[in-house]
């Protein structure tokens, strides 16, 4: 199902604006007229007193557009304009953010933040109107390079795929390469950057956890925000595996995507998340109590999917009625069940293109980027038609995101059960398959689903393509 919230932007007016600011109210300056009157002497007097003042107007002039343009250049009180925080929320209307007690840092918990976002919101009404379809996406890498030979090419690769699908779909994206807080590294950095990223962007209703190996391959689709209504953790599991008390397992979900609230309950659920993990004092004993409880868990430590599984398993958990297990459509997918269908999806998709009712309309040529919601709307409506409406491994949906866990491209360290090619081919072809439904945009696609070549699409495509 494709989402109709708005996304998170104030107005489309201003989305290639440059500046996150406010419009400048400099005031208008009116040039006066001066009236050349008299003859003779008295005219070149007036007409060398005219030059004189121009000379002296010019030369100001110039020192005035080059004091704007200089780093060294005066504040921005001082030349009558309004301050950033002045056209943000108010000058000296006092927020959260001047609350010494409010911090970015995990170790010191958040009290009553569902009113001091309202009350943030209320000083900004121009970021308060996208409401439940703002959505902040955040992902990550490692600050050090990375270790096998191509990693560093791939993440790059694997970073454009998200900024391309934020930049369709009004999706802001912050991408961290640091780690906030160096005792929680690898799958534990993640709840530091969210909890800062909830403080920082009080704008954002959602943020959008996505592991970095993984490929969102749908541009057209977007998340189904409505649905989550009554929720604060979207999360792709099965119930029948996360809440079976007498055989849980810690595969019952996975933590590499999701989706949570920017709310006090969310806030409260990551520091209970957190105690979990290697700032834990018990954090041994954690990573014994897990092992003892899945028995499908073959490492002893404390890992953030076994943890958050362990979190929701009792029915008297606090947390469980909150949390949506999302498995309707690819959340999250299994790289290993779909990179091998992604040639015959791309395949039918094309054909549906070519004799759907409304196949002129999907193959005509658009802007970029502008058309792109009413495009993806009207591929979604002849997607049934097409019988390619149904995900997972039964349909021939596009996979919404493909994920390749296991495969870690960074470190090189893969699971065993996968080899170097398998990972590395099915990467490429899942970026190159989110690559070609961007370069369409642009006239080309990639030569083949391994290439790294382009070609330029014929006209009309992929009816010419068809009639060859």
């Amino acid at each position: 199902p494709a989402s109709q919230d708005a996304p998170c932007m104030p107005s489309r007016r201003l989305r290639c604006a440059g500046s996150t600011t406010a419009p400048r109210d400099g005031q208008r300056h009116r040039a006066a007229l001066v009236r050349i009157t008299g003859t003779g002497t008295g005219m070149a007097r007036s007409l060398l007193g005219d030059a004189l003042l121009f000379s002296a107007g010019a030369a100001v002039g110039a020192v005035l557009l080059l004091t704007l343009a200089s780093p060294f250049a005066p504040p921005a009180v001082l030349l009558g304009r309004r301050s950033s925080s002045a056209a943000g929320g108010g000058g000296d209307r006092r927020t959260f953010y001047d609350d010494p007690e409010v911090t970015y840092t995990v170790d010191r918990p958040i009290t009553g933040w569902d009113e001091k976002r309202a009350q943030w919101l209320r000083a900004h009404p121009e970021l308060a109107g996208a409401g439940e379809g703002c959505v902040l996406m955040v992902s990550g890498s490692q600050p050090t390079p990375c270790r096998s030979p191509t990693g560093d090419h791939v993440l790059t690769r694997l970073l454009k795929n998200k900024a391309d699908y934020c930049r369709l779909n009004g999706v802001q994206l912050l991408y961290n390469t640091a780690l906030l807080r160096p005792s929680m590294d690898r799958y534990w950095a993640k709840i530091p950057l969210i909890r800062a990223a909830m403080v920082a962007h009080p704008e954002a209703e959602w943020v959008w956890w996505v592991d970095s190996d993984a490929v969102l391959t749908d541009m057209d689709f977007r998340l189904p925000l409505r649905r989550y209504r009554g929720h604060n953790l979207v999360v792709n599991g099965w119930p029948s595996l996360v809440y079976d008390e007498a055989s849980p397992s810690w595969t019952g979900l996975n933590a590499g995507v999701f989706l949570v609230r920017n709310c006090q309950w969310s806030l409260d659920f990551m520091d209970a998340w957190a105690a979990m993990g290697p700032d834990s004092p018990d954090y041994r004993r954690w990573g014994a109590v897990l092992t003892s409880t899945f028995r499908d868990k073959v490492f002893n430590e404390s890992d953030d999917q076994s943890a958050l599984v362990y979190m929701l398993q009792h029915k008297g958990s606090p947390w469980r009625a909150k949390v949506f297990l999302e498995n309707d459509y690819y959340f999250q997918g299994y790289w290993v069940e779909i990179v091998g269908r992604l040639g015959e999806i791309a395949a039918r998709y094309e054909a549906m293109e070519r004799r759907a009712p409304a196949a002129a309309l999907l193959r005509k040529r658009h802007a970029a980027s502008w058309d792109h919601a009413a495009y993806a709307a009207a591929r979604e409506a002849a997607l049934a038609g097409a019988g390619l409406a149904e995900s997972g491994v039964r349909g021939w949906r596009r996979p919404f995101v493909t994920h390749f866990t296991g495969c870690q491209p960074c470190s090189g360290d893969r699971n065993r059960d996968y080899s170097g090619d398998s990972c590395d081919d099915g990467m490429r072809r899942a970026l190159n398959f989110a690559d070609d439904q961007v370069l369409r945009d642009y006239g080309f696609r990639h030569a083949g689903p391994l290439s790294d070549d382009v070609r330029p699409l014929p006209f009309d495509y992929p009816a010419a393509a068809g009639r060859r």
